[in-house]
C-alpha cells in the first residue's frame, strides 16, 4: 500500500536533512570502540559508544546491516524539528538486531529522533520504548517482546509507521485469578496524540491464565487522541482494546482504514468500556472505514459494554464479517451508521444505512469488495476530521474518497 506520510529518508536525503551534522557508524563485526566512529572504515563496535556520545541536533548514527548487539540502546539527546537526530541503516543484508532480556532494547528518552533500520528482538519488556516527544519510528522491526513498541505516559506526538511488528507474544502479567493478565502487544500506547499508521502487525497472541488467550495489535491505556490508521492486522487476539485507570482517561482515540483478518479460533476487532467497568469509561472512541474478517466461531466484531452510549463509541462506514457476534452494546448503545455486518448473532441496533449482509470480500485475506457488494456506495459522507485530518482521508491503497464512499478500508 502507498504510505500516507513521507518515505523513510535515503542515506543522502537524511544526511541533507541533518544539515551537515556528524555521522557516526556502528558495526558489530568489524568495528572498534577505540576508533573515531566517524566513517564506515573507522566504525564503533558496540552500543556503549553510542550511548555515551554527546549527540547534537543534525547528527546521525548509522548501523551496519547484519550487525547484532545486546541492548539497551539509549537515545537521550534532543534534536529539533528542523534538525532531528537520525538513526538509519547502511550496507546490505538484514537490519541490525538489538536483543537481550536484561533491558528494553531501544529506549528513546529524547525528542525529535528519526529512527529507521533497526530490529528489536527478544527484549526484556519492549522492543522500542518511546518516552520523548515528536519522535518517529519508520521501517523498524520488532518481534518476540511483550510490546513491540511501547509509548510511555510521557510520550506524545510520536509516529510509528511503515514498520513490521511480528509475534510480540509474551505476557508481562499471567497469573491465575484477579482479571489482571496483560501482554502480547504489537503497540501499547499510554501517551497522547501519537500516530500509528501503515504498519503490518501480526501474532500479538499469547496464552493467559485469566482469559485463555490475550493480546492486541494496538492497545490503548490512559492515552488520549491517538490516531491508528491504515494498518494491516493479521492473526492477533484483538485489533484494539481500550481502557483507563480511574481518574485518568483514554479519550478521543481514532481507528480508520485498518484491515483486520485472522485464522485463529478466537478474536475481535474493538473492545471498549463504559463507566461501570473497572477500566472505564473510555470516551469518544471513533472507528471508521475499517474492514474486518474473523471467520471463527469465538469472535466478535465490536463490544461496547458496561454502560455503552454514543459518547463512548461512534462507528461509521465499517465492514465487519465474523463467525461469532457482529457487535454488542448495552445501555444507550453506540452511535453507528453506514456499515455492513455479517455474523452468527448481533446485539446492537443498526444505524442509518447500515445492513446485515454478506459484504462479498474478494477472499479471506483480501478484503477488497467484489462487484455487487452491498458495501459499495454504502458509506455516509464524512469530513476529514473523522479520518484524523486531510492527510489520512485516503483508503488503504492511497485512493482519495469521493462522492458517496464505499464502506470499508478500500474504495472500489
Amino acid at each position: 500500500m502507498a504510505s500516507l506520510l513521507p518515505a523513510v529518508p535515503s542515506a543522502a536525503a537524511a544526511q541533507t536533512s541533518a544539515q551537515a551534522g556528524t555521522t557516526y557508524y556502528v558495526d558489530s563485526r568489524s568495528g572498534d570502540d577505540s576508533a573515531a566512529g566517524t566513517s564506515a572504515a573507522a566504525a564503533w563496535k558496540s552500543l556503549a559508544n553510542v550511548n555515551a556520545a554527546e549527540l547534537k541536533p543534525g547528527d546521525s548514527v548509522s548501523f551496519k546491516r547484519g550487525s547484532s548487539f545486546t541492548g539497551p540502546l539509549t537515545l537521550e539527546a534532543n534534536g529539533t524539528a528542523a534538525r532531528p537526530i537520525v538513526v538509519r541503516a547502511y550496507g546490505s543484508g538484514a537490519l541490525a538486531k538489538i536483543s537481550g532480556g536484561e533491558a528494553d532494547c531501544v529506549v528513546v528518552k529524547g525528542n525529535h529522533w528519526r529512527i529507521s533500520g533497526l530490529r528489536a528482538s527478544g527484549c526484556r519488556w519492549s522492543g522500542f520504548e518511546v518516552g520523548g516527544d515528536s519522535n518517529e519510528l519508520a521501517g523498524v522491526q520488532a518481534d518476540r517482546n511483550i510490546a513491540g513498541v511501547f509509548v510511555t505516559p510521557s510520550g506524545s506526538r510520536n509516529t510509528i509507521r511503515d514498520s513490521v511488528l511480528t509475534d510480540n507474544n509474551r505476557m508481562s502479567v499471567n497469573d491465575d485469578g484477579g482479571d489482571n493478565d496483560s501482554g502480547a502487544f504489537g503497540v501499547l500506547l499510554n501517551g497522547d496524540d501519537n500516530v500509528v499508521t501503515g504498519n503490518t502487525i501480526t501474532g500479538s497472541f499469547a496464552k493467559s491464565e485469566d482469559y485463555g488467550t490475550d493480546g492486541a495489535a494496538v492497545e490503548i491505556f490512559n492515552g488520549d487522541r491517538n490516531r491508528v490508521t491504515h494498518n494491516t492486522s493479521r492473526n492477533n487476539e484483538t485489533f484494539t482494546e481500550l481502557g483507563a485507570q480511574k481518574g485518568k482517561t483514554a479519550t478521543g482515540n481514532l481507528f480508520a482504514f485498518n484491515v483486520v483478518t485472522s485464522s485463529r479460533s478466537r478474536g475481535s476487532f474493538l473492545i471498549t468500556r463504559g463507566p461501570r467497568h473497572i477500566v472505564g469509561p473510555v470516551k469518544g472512541t471513533v472507528a471508521v472505514h475499517n474492514s474486518v474478517y474473523l471467520p471463527a466461531a469465538d469472535t466478535i466484531g465490536w463490544s461496547c459494554h458496561d454502560g455503552c452510549s454514543p459518547s463512548i463509541l461512534r462507528l461509521r462506514n465499517n465492514v465487519i464479517l465474523v463467525g461469532g457476534e457482529a457487535g454488542w452494546e448495552d445501555g444507550a448503545g453506540a452511535d453507528e451508521a453506514g456499515s455492513v455486518y455479517k455474523g452468527r448473532t448481533a446485539r446492537f441496533k443498526l444505524g442509518p444505512k447500515s445492513v446485515m449482509a454478506d459484504p462479498k470480500f474478494v477472499s479471506r485475506t483480501d478484503l477488497r469488495l467484489r462487484p455487487g457488494s452491498p458495501a459499495l456506495g454504502r458509506g455516509v459522507s464524512l469530513t476529514a476530521r473523522w479520518y484524523g485530518g486531510k492527510a489520512f482521508a485516503k483508503d488503504l491503497a492511497g485512493k482519495p474518497l469521493a462522492g458517496s464512499p464505499d464502506a470499508g478500508a478500500y474504495q472500489h
